[in-house]
């Protein structure tokens, strides 16, 4: 009864907010189209892996009945298993009886989760920027000048984490400037791990804001700590049951492209894939070729500044206050993992796919800075954000 009463309660809210529905309409409208282009010029029809592993699900499987790819493939004892985290292939389990949409569930599941986070760009941008027009700036960078926009008409389950990670951080960001209770903080970085696993480290400055605000200590850390526990120990039962070992994720051992063999031999995560990372996050770029659309970006990653400029607003949210001290200690120990990692900005990706695990807390830093300054520069780094991704979607969907 709670339940209906809350969803009661937010469905009047939402019909007395206009401007929401109008939001949420256009989202849905440019994100929609954009995927039904982005899945007409495509060859990715039919079931892919994930969904796939939903139907093994059902039969009692965790490893892949049929395999569509190679790539991050553990093969152990003649079963192929994904390497990959579980949340991923969950949005496909309500498809599974549904056979006839399998062919186009790479599609719909991408583009739902896409739009819920993009949804949520506006009452994140309501509960940290300045108010006004700068709010519908701010959701419209959210939403159209990230890389959620390009990845979502991607329908590619490679991807699908990065949204799923994107829509819970973005609940989690919510939350903290509402309620912040600590279970559902606790609930949703958990959740946000079992997408990306590295933002279990974001529990740390949250956890440490968190109990310097309790009276209750006690009670707060294991309100907090109980369902990050239970995600942590889901993570173990996972790759203990495909490659038994609690502590295997099968990123280690799994078949992958020979250049990236070589890249993984120096360590999954190393100091020497930082400068190379950290190059392709600030320099990488574009090559020119004679036909449309001219500019051919970078497969192994690109710039920020060619990809989200924007970002860079974020500087001016000083470190004086604590929530901006929380909010720059999860994006830096989000960051570190991303560019001691192997991979990359992420193969054949558009921008630098993995800096989305961060994007969400520059967002919000982003929107505390503009309640100090909202001029020309800030609307200019903004729409140039908009539009780098849109000539993502174009290159795309033309290439």
């Amino acid at each position: 009864m709670r339940a209906l009463e809350w969803v009661r309660g937010r469905a009047r809210d939402l019909r007395d907010d206009p401007d929401a529905i109008a939001w949420m309409l256009l989202v849905a409208f440019v994100y929609g189209v954009a995927t039904y282009v982005r899945s007409r010029g495509s060859n990715g029809w039919g079931a892919d892996h994930m969904m796939i592993l939903a139907s093994d699900l059902f039969v009692g499987r965790s490893d892949l009945s049929s395999l569509t790819t190679i790539n991050d493939i553990v093969t152990m004892d003649g079963r192929h298993y994904q390497a990959m985290s579980l949340l991923p292939t969950i949005p496909y389990l309500p498809l599974v009886p549904f056979h006839d949409l399998w062919p186009f569930s790479r599609w719909i599941v991408s583009a739902v989760i896409g739009i819920l986070a993009a949804w949520l760009a506006l009452p994140l941008a309501r509960r940290y920027g300045p108010g006004g027009m700068a709010d519908y700036w701010l959701a419209s960078l959210g939403a159209f000048g990230t890389l959620l926009f390009t990845l979502t008409i991607e329908g590619d389950f490679y991807y699908l984490a990065h949204l799923e990670a994107m829509l819970l951080t973005f609940l989690a960001l919510i939350e903290w400037k509402d309620r912040r209770r600590p279970w559902v903080m606790g609930l949703l970085i958990g959740l946000s791990a079992l997408a990306r696993p590295t933002l279990i480290l974001v529990a740390v400055p949250f956890g440490v804001a968190l109990l310097a605000e309790a009276k209750d200590r006690v009670k707060v850390a294991l309100a907090f700590g109980i369902p990050l526990l239970a995600a942590v120990a889901v993570t173990g039962w996972w790759d203990w049951v495909r490659f038994g070992s609690v502590t295997e994720t099968g990123y280690g051992i799994a078949w992958i492209t020979d250049p990236l063999e070589k890249l993984r031999a120096q360590g999954l995560f190393s100091l020497d894939h930082v400068p190379t990372n950290l190059a392709l996050f600030i320099g990488g770029g574009y090559s020119v070729r004679d036909g449309f659309p001219w500019l051919v970006p970078s497969n192994q990653g690109q710039s920020v500044l060619l990809t989200m400029p924007a970002l860079l607003i974020a500087v001016g949210a000083t470190l004086r206050e604590r929530l901006n001290q929380v909010l720059w200690a999860a994006a830096i120990l989000t960051a570190i993992p991303v560019f001691l990692y192997y991979g990359g900005g992420g193969a054949n990706t558009y921008g630098y796919r993995y800096a989305l695990d961060f994007v969400p807390f520059l967002i919000a830093l982003v929107a505390i800075a503009l309640r100090d300054r909202f001029g020309n520069l800030e609307r200019t780094l903004i729409a140039l954000s908009i539009c780098f991704v849109c000539y993502g979607y174009f290159w795309q969907v033309w290439k």
